[in-house]
């Protein structure tokens, strides 16, 4: 799937459940997860996942998975930034080992819960050719 810059306004009030389901959803596929990865991001449930991409469910503003939403689509973003939108690229950055964060940044994010270590470390300043580096 060709990688493209997820829309998330900086004033995220005006972001509808609706809108904000269908966008993870989107950052879930471009990074190649599974709904089970998804769940554990959110800290929801496979079954949750099955109902938001059926459109039975949506994210709720203020809750524990809509704040983690927030930041999954920033880390995205960062990571499309950074490699241009390079998504061969990306895919690599987000499962090789780096050694600022000593370990594998797509499972850091859903075994580990280090989703906001990872979306820090991408705001550093190396550049992306030093793809094992943040």
């Amino acid at each position: 799937m060709k990688a493209f810059r997820i829309d998330l306004p900086e004033n995220t009030a005006s972001v509808t459940p609706r809108v904000l389901s269908q966008k993870v959803l989107q950052v879930m596929q471009l990074l190649n997860m599974y709904h089970a990865e998804l769940a554990r991001v959110l800290g929801w449930q496979c079954a949750d996942i099955a109902a938001l991409s059926n459109g039975r469910r949506c994210l709720q503003p203020a809750s524990y998975a809509w704040e983690q939403a927030l930041l999954f689509i920033r880390l995205y973003n960062r990571l499309y930034d950074r490699f241009q939108g390079d998504s061969v690229a990306m895919y690599h950055w987000m499962r090789a080992h780096n050694r600022m964060l000593a370990g594998i940044p797509h499972f850091l994010i859903v075994d580990n819960g280090a989703l906001q270590e990872v979306y820090d470390c991408l705001g550093t300043e190396n550049p992306p050719e030093h793809s094992t580096k943040c």
